[in-house]
């Protein structure tokens, strides 16, 4: 795709259109990008858009992410590429003694629960980057929390799910079922708690969260319900700001952050793809898919191997990218065969990914999560605040450079992306979904590079989905003989329908006069502009 040119077709049966604008926000919630086109409109910039949008989906999809989040982003300043990691640490009480009982690592409870990032995030990238008062980026959030908002679609059925999960959670059944159920869609939820907590963390600058009134009610609720995490965890809490790392592909390099993030995963992927030329395949034939899950097969393999908190990673992420390291691994993959690779992968989740763009060459790549679904079902009292579970992405193997411990940040399954062409962008773009994504920034490079499609063809077409044992999911749209082909080539093909399996793509894509922005029709979401 020439980033000066965007082609409106469509070539797969559509829910959305692309929208061309000077000034554009796409997110997984409609009333989250109205958020940010109000920063828009109101003199912000796409920082400011994405933040609010980010804030605000805290709110109206809590699903997916909360307060008690954590969040990565890249930004582009108008001239420069900056990596935030908002990620937080384990407790510093944490260590493998703590964990002992267990066979594999908790999914809900306090053992699950690291420090909260992205709050700090906020903090971080407005004062750095925003030009609106801090302040101002709050009102949506607090207005849908204080007054109420219409629950959607997808956001509906998700919740629906969480009630089983969390029954043993009385304060998550207080705050988020408080009708013994979970809220239909069309239907009206409030969350007064969650306007207060928004209100003071806004008018704190981010310090109530983390060393003032909020802070010491996360490590009361901590110490009432037997966790480690104390007010010093959290006082100590920083983002740290990063070089992101990348990957040449055809005439583009792909950045991502560096671990503890999977953003690498990625990378190695389309280094190796790089060496295979899918171009000269159609689209969505056998051996265009195959050969991307064989790179994605390898790609895993040295992600949930070497992946950790970067003061504990055992070599330089960079050197999984070495040219030479990679043409040889490519050289292992066969066209006619499946390779038989052994993996241990992360849990599944759920996430929001923002990104935004204005008339300024300001954009943004932005991702925050709770991890899976509403997190460990911690949930504060009178805070409204759902606590992640990213402790959960630690590993019990003894020596393991992803070991839990404390003070350590976990492998992180959330990953922003961003494309440039010849040093300037061409493309910001996310796709939600666990184990999908690093699958899903592969697939949508590819399509978009390789075969020449809009973002939003890019991400209406099907997607294919390697599950965390190396099964191939394939979703709906793909002809059946390519599953038939990839199936006798050895690949265990499950066919599954259109569901959080294929994740939520967000994109904007660069050009000559302003932007052509996506958003996904798996999700509720919309992208928006002026």
């Amino acid at each position: 795709m020439d980033p000066l040119s965007c082609s409106a077709e469509l070539p797969y049966p559509s829910r959305r259109a692309p929208v061309f604008a000077e000034n554009v926000v796409a997110t997984s919630q409609p009333l989250a990008t109205q958020a940010g086109i109000e920063m828009l409109r109101s003199g912000g910039n796409a920082v400011d858009a994405a933040l609010a949008a980010a804030i605000a989906l805290t709110v109206v999809e809590p699903t997916g992410n909360g307060i008690g989040s954590d969040a990565f982003a890249l930004i582009w300043d108008g001239r420069k590429l900056h990596g935030l990691n908002g990620s937080g640490k384990s407790p510093a009480a944490w260590s493998m003694r703590q964990f002992r009982h267990y066979e594999n690592m908790p999914l809900t409870g306090w053992d699950t629960v690291t420090v909260p990032g992205a709050v700090h995030a906020w903090c971080e990238l407005s004062e750095r980057f925003g030009v609106l008062d801090f302040e101002k980026l709050f009102e949506p959030a607090i207005r849908y929390a204080a007054k109420g908002f219409l629950v959607t679609p997808v956001v509906a059925f998700l919740w629906s799910e969480a009630r089983q999960k969390y029954r043993q959670f009385h304060e998550f059944e207080k705050v988020f079922l408080p009708a013994g159920r979970s809220p239909t869609a069309g239907e009206k939820f409030v969350c007064p708690a969650q306007a207060d907590t928004l209100r003071k963390i806004a008018a704190s600058k981010g310090q109530a969260f983390y060393q003032g009134e909020i802070a010491e009610k996360i490590a009361a609720c901590a110490a009432d319900g037997g966790g480690v995490l104390t007010v010093e965890d959290l006082g100590a809490h920083q983002s740290e700001w990063v070089n992101p790392i990348q990957v040449t592909y055809r005439e583009i390099d792909l950045h991502e952050l560096p671990p503890n993030g999977q953003g690498l995963a990625a990378l190695i992927a389309l280094g190796l793809l790089r060496h295979q030329d899918i171009g000269r395949y159609p689209p969505d034939s056998t051996d265009s898919v195959h050969l991307q899950v064989e790179a994605m097969k390898i790609a895993f393999t040295e992600a949930w191997r070497n992946i950790s908190d970067p003061a504990t990673m055992k070599i330089d992420p960079v050197s999984l990218l070495d040219d030479a390291f990679l043409k040889k691994r490519a050289a292992e993959i066969r066209l006619d065969r499946a390779g038989r690779l052994r993996a241990t992968a992360p849990k599944e989740n759920g996430t929001v990914y923002v990104t935004a763009a204005d008339q300024n060459d300001i954009i943004v790549s932005y991702i925050q999560s709770n991890y899976m679904g509403f997190g460990s079902g911690v949930v504060v009292p009178e805070t409204g605040i759902s606590l992640q579970n990213r402790g959960t992405g630690f590993s019990l193997e003894k020596g393991h450079a992803n070991q839990v411990g404390g003070g350590k940040r976990p492998y992180h399954t959330i990953i922003p992306a961003f494309v440039t062409r010849q040093g300037q962008p061409a493309l910001s773009f996310g796709v939600m979904g666990g184990i999908m994504q690093p699958q899903g920034h592969v697939q949508m490079v590819t399509r978009i590079f390789d075969y020449g499609f809009n973002p939003q063809a890019a991400s209406d077409a099907p997607r294919w989905c390697l599950t965390k044992d190396f099964q191939l999911a394939i979703e709906p749209g793909f002809d059946l003989i390519v599953a038939d082909e990839l199936r006798d080539r050895g690949h265990r093909i499950l066919i599954e329908p259109a569901s959080k399996t294929f994740g939520g793509a967000q994109l904007i894509a660069k050009l000559k006069d302003g932007y052509c922005a996506a958003s996904d029709h798996r999700k509720d979401g919309m992208a928006a502009g002026f």
